[in-house]
């Protein structure tokens, strides 16, 4: 295992909505024997509310203040040496704060889905605010593409096979 994943044990997958961060997470944690952590989940349970009603309530930017909020908790537990696996939502990674804990924190993994992938996964969800309307969801993915790229590692997901994506980060150079 590479020395950064020793000091601080977290491996934080990044990537589009719907690419798979929190199926694949589980899938990984598994085969590590580590714990797993969906932020988005962390933020529902410490604001008590789905996100949709997050956005729709309170809007996106005291959304990416919880978020960063609860992403200080789980980097504070890597830190203590409890290794975990999180699924960062799809803009977590975007903001320099969060970015420079996650970086400095473990190591961050890109799940690259392609964008039909994405489109077909969302299809006929409405939980997800930022995926209401499909030409702006197209613009976001695209946008968000560079933020994703900061990642210390690029996986691409090929298909539905969480176990399959799983195994490509454990045969990256971390282990």
């Amino acid at each position: 295992m590479i020395l950064k994943l020793k000091r601080t044990p977290g491996i934080f997958l990044v990537g589009f909505m719907g690419s798979g961060k929190s199926t694949v997470g589980r899938a990984l944690a598994e085969e590590l024997g580590w714990g797993f952590a969906d932020l988005d989940q962390d933020i529902e349970t410490r604001e008590r509310m789905p996100i949709t009603q997050i956005f729709d309530t309170r809007g996106e930017a005291e959304f990416r203040r919880a978020e960063t909020a609860a992403l200080r908790e789980r980097v504070r537990s890597v830190e203590a040496g409890r290794p975990c696996v999180i699924a960062l939502g799809g803009g977590a990674l975007l903001t320099d704060e969060n970015f420079q804990m996650v970086s400095n924190n473990g190591v961050t993994v890109w799940l690259d889905c392609s964008f039909a992938t994405v489109e077909r996964r969302l299809a006929g969800y409405s939980h997800r605010p930022l995926a209401r309307d499909p030409e702006k969801l197209r613009e976001l993915f695209a946008v968000r593409r560079s933020g994703y790229e900061r990642a210390d590692y690029c996986v691409v997901v090929e298909n539905d096979d969480a176990a399959a994506t799983a195994a490509k980060i454990l045969a990256l150079p971390l282990f």
